[in-house]
């Protein structure tokens, strides 16, 4: 596949070192856009969010095609109305300016209620000369990623300044070429979307498979002849009879940490101890933190030091995040809204108490929303009440090893990412069924197509 070539190319000047049509110009992003980000937290706390207000993006929410604007945060109109240059826009470009997500982008396609956005995020919006969407397809480039990660700075949480936003130099063709080349890939990407999308609902599929291995596994074991008991226990049912049930407190520490106070800098830095929140728990192993704090606040903030492994357990919040369960693998410290459970019995194995948690998510989210619950949360204490199977050790290790001889997800992950990265494949656009994109020479110029053809 190759793009049809312009008649003439000139040096870029660039420091990606590229050649550039002739009449496309290169210029720094500061001059062709308004570049701006949350000024710190300005005091502002976990606390204060609200059920209902002002829409507050994190990273989290501009990872997926589309900006997520439900599974958010929401802050009061005061907090809204005391950053108003970030007050977001249709047109406007987002970008993940620091943490394990840096150089993540997104455009603010629609905005269905007032938005901001949180300090990790850099709003940029363009000036009459460039579009937004040729501007986001730049920063979704592999030279612009080359260019993020060559700016970066941080010993621990990776980071760019906005400054060095600023001087990142883009091409710039005329006005309908961008806008022309941004409209053929939303085409172009959108059928490769179609087909990423295909393989998550298979994805989806399998996963359902899987946890049904898993919940049968763990509460009725491997022999389908053994003989059953009622366990007395709800949620579990019957159990193989010479099985046993035990409160997690029994075979198990419980706990959950704090957040420091980000008005205290000293409790927080650029490396040291990893600080998790609890998005962590959407993945199936803990490696990597977004923050880290200092000595002082493990001693000062009464903040747990949790050694791998141990199961991770997502204690708040509406979303699908509470109840989810992850392999911490790493030494790490946790905020308030994550509680760890580690094994204090030598006969039982951490990962069959992680599928077993898999397997009590339902269990643990209607116990949290029951009257007299703690609205929208589980506490330390309902998990460490929470009565589990408790198989001997050798059959909790072959339950493991069975589970994951079952369904192996790893090649279906692997077919979907590599449709992801059909996105930065060279795309053809002059030939096959593909209208053909012809080359702009100079402002006016340039083949005229009927619509029906052309898009």
């Amino acid at each position: 596949m190759s793009f049809p070539r312009y008649p003439k190319y000139k040096d870029s000047g660039a420091e990606w070192k590229a050649l550039t049509p002739v009449h496309w110009d290169t210029t720094k992003l500061g001059f062709e856009t308004w570049v701006r980000a949350r000024l710190g937290w300005k005091g502002l706390k976990a606390e204060e969010y609200v059920d209902d207000g002002y829409a507050f993006l994190s990273t989290p929410n501009i990872k997926e095609h589309e900006i997520d604007f439900v599974g958010v945060n929401f802050i009061t109109c005061a907090r809204y109305d005391e950053s108003p240059e970030i007050k977001l826009k249709e047109g406007d470009v987002l970008l993940a300016k620091d943490g394990s997500t840096l150089g993540t982008v997104n455009i603010v396609r629609k905005l269905p209620r007032p938005t901001t956005v949180n300090s990790s995020i850099a709003v940029i919006t363009p000036h009459e000369r460039l579009n937004g969407l040729f501007l986001f397809y730049i920063f979704q480039s592999s030279t612009m990623e080359q260019v993020i990660q060559q700016a970066k700075g941080g010993m621990g949480v990776p980071h760019i300044f906005q400054e060095d936003i600023n001087k990142f130099r883009i091409v710039l063709p005329p006005l309908p070429e961008q806008t022309r080349i941004a409209e053929f890939l939303d085409r172009e990407t959108a059928k490769i979307d179609e087909l990423v999308a295909e393989q998550r609902r298979l994805m989806e599929l399998l996963k359902e498979k899987r946890q049904a291995v898993i919940s049968h596994a763990v509460t009725k074991g491997l022999n389908p002849s053994a003989k059953l008991k009622h366990s007395g226990i709800e949620w579990l049912g019957k159990v193989p009879e010479h099985w046993t049930a035990k409160p997690v407190k029994y075979v198990a520490r419980v706990g959950n940490g704090s957040t420091p106070s980000r008005e205290i800098p000293e409790y927080w830095a650029e490396s040291g101890f990893p600080w998790l929140n609890s998005s962590v728990v959407n993945s199936p192993v803990v490696t990597e933190a977004e923050g880290f704090v200092t000595e002082r606040a493990l001693r000062e903030c009464h903040l747990p030091i949790v050694t791998a492994p141990a199961v991770l357990v997502g204690i708040t919040g509406q979303g699908r995040t509470r109840g989810m369960a992850a392999m911490l693998g790493i030494e790490a410290t946790i905020n308030q809204h994550v509680a760890y459970v580690k094994p204090s019995s030598v006969d039982l194995d951490v990962n069959f108490l992680l599928r077993v948690f898999e397997t009590a998510y339902l269990k643990l989210r209607r116990d949290s929303e029951e009257a007299g619950a703690t609205k929208g949360a589980i506490t330390c204490e309902q998990i460490g009440n929470l009565s589990i199977p408790f198989p001997p050790l050798a059959e909790q290790t072959a339950i493991v090893g069975r589970e994951r001889d079952t369904i192996d997800l790893s090649k279906v992950v692997l077919t979907h990412h590599n449709l992801r990265n059909l996105g930065k494949r060279v795309l053809p656009l002059g030939e096959g069924e593909t209208p053909p994109l012809y080359p702009i020479m100079e402002p006016g110029s340039g083949m005229v197509q009927e619509k029906e053809k052309a898009f």
